[in-house]
Formats: structure tokens, C-alpha cells, sequence
């Protein structure tokens, strides 16, 4: 039986959630939360390393950040699309760990992958919790959803303090040495966004986010949802 997480974050690629919210993920494991990322593909029409190497990145990143599980759908890179097959198969996930807490991509971005995902996730949280659906699998309700930002930034809803965390974040990045290091001494090496200078603007990302309020780092999230307090 496949013991519930807390949190399950869905990334179109390995190294989304990693590039959006790593400092939360360490800080969330480190308290003792079990945490798990779904990654939607495997990232096959990267232009540099290959799927199996990107896997081996994923798996060290996920020590790093003391994942409880980590998982592939397997669905086609640039064809991720609303389609009733892709929704099922990431109901079947949240149906499969129980999360209290989901996270997804925010909606826009540059990279349509990404602004896929998000909205196949709304999708899959919708029909998670509708009994009806897929009967043979038990039905759950998410309590809370939040979105991440990846390259994109928008007005955030919450900020979560990655200060103390925000070294164990960029080691995880740091797995990822075929997507965000110019290891360019070989003809298969293309230049990209990612490889001329990536991290240091994710570290400038979370520095612009902690100064709202005072911190070194934070990283924001938005939610379709009000929050709901009894006092002030």
C-alpha cells in the first residue's frame, strides 16, 4: 500500500519543481513532511543530455531533498494537451499518494509545457474527488492547491522563508549539470537559456521575493482560493 503524502508537486520536466519551490520542498522535508514530485515527462526534447542522464539528475536531487517519492508519467514532451488520457493518468497519481496539498506550475509562463501542466493539473484535481469517476480507484479531495512559479513571476499570494534552506536548493539544482552547466566540449552541447547563466537569476528570483519582506530568499506561490482565518 502506497504510504500519503503531504505534499505532491507536479512539474511538466524534471527540475521544475526544483527550479520553483526546492527551498520549500527542504523545508517542509527537513520538518519532517513527506513530500513527492510527478514529473509529466521525461524531458526528451531537451537540447542537451539525454533522458537517462536527466533521470540519474532527478534521482540525486531527490536525495538532496529528501523526497518520500518520485514519480513519471511518461507523457510526450511538447505534447502535453488536455486530453482525457493525461487527466486520467494525474488523477490516478493524487488518487494514488492522497495529498493534503498539491502544487502546479502557475498558468502563464514562456514555456507552454508549463502552462500546460497547470491547467491539466486543475483538471485532475477536479475529477480526483468526484466518486463517480474511475470508480475502481477510491476518490480523495486535495485540501489546499497552490502554483509556482518557474520562469515567470507574478503577484504572490504567500511567500514561504527559504533562508535557512536556500543552499540545500541550489545543490539540487546543481544535480542537474546537463541543463544549467556549459559542459559544452563535445558537438552535441547547444547553448540555451538554461546553460548561459539560469541559476544565478533563479538566486536573484529569490532574493527580489525575500525582500518583500525582509528575508535573504523566499519563494512565492499564488492560490485560486481565499484564505480563511478566525482572528487576526
Amino acid at each position: 500500500m502506497t504510504e500519503a503524502l503531504d505534499i505532491l508537486i507536479f512539474g511538466a520536466h524534471p527540475d521544475d519543481a526544483e527550479i520553483g519551490m526546492g527551498g520549500t520542498i527542504a523545508k517542509h522535508t527537513a520538518a519532517g513532511y513527506k513530500v513527492g514530485i510527478c514529473d509529466l515527462t521525461y524531458a526528451e526534447m531537451s537540447s542537451n543530455g539525454t533522458v537517462e542522464l536527466r533521470q540519474k539528475e532527478a534521482a540525486q536531487a531527490s536525495d538532496i531533498l529528501g523526497l518520500a517519492a518520485r514519480s513519471n508519467l511518461g507523457l510526450p514532451d511538447r505534447g502535453l494537451r488536455m486530453e482525457p488520457d493525461q487527466i486520467r493518468a494525474i488523477t490516478l497519481q493524487i488518487r494514488k499518494y492522497k495529498p493534503r496539498i498539491v502544487f502546479a506550475p502557475y498558468w502563464e509562463d514562456r514555456h507552454p509545457d508549463h502552462i500546460a501542466c497547470s491547467k491539466l493539473v486543475q483538471e485532475a484535481l477536479f475529477n480526483a474527488k468526484l466518486r463517480k469517476y474511475e470508480p475502481q480507484t477510491e476518490a480523495h479531495t486535495v485540501v489546499q492547491s497552490y502554483f509556482y512559479f518557474i520562469n515567470d513571476v507574478a503577484e504572490s499570494d504567500l511567500l514561504v522563508d527559504i533562508t535557512d534552506v536556500h543552499g540545500r536548493k541550489m545543490q539540487a539544482l546543481g544535480a542537474y549539470r546537463t541543463q544549467f552547466e556549459a559542459v559544452g566540449a563535445n558537438n552535441d552541447f547547444v547553448a540555451t537559456p538554461l546553460n548561459q547563466g539560469y541559476l544565478e537569476r533563479v538566486e536573484a528570483k529569490d532574493r527580489m521575493l525575500g525582500q518583500k519582506r525582509m528575508v535573504p530568499y523566499a519563494e512565492g506561490f499564488v492560490s485560486k482560493l481565499p484564505y480563511m482565518v478566525d482572528l487576526f
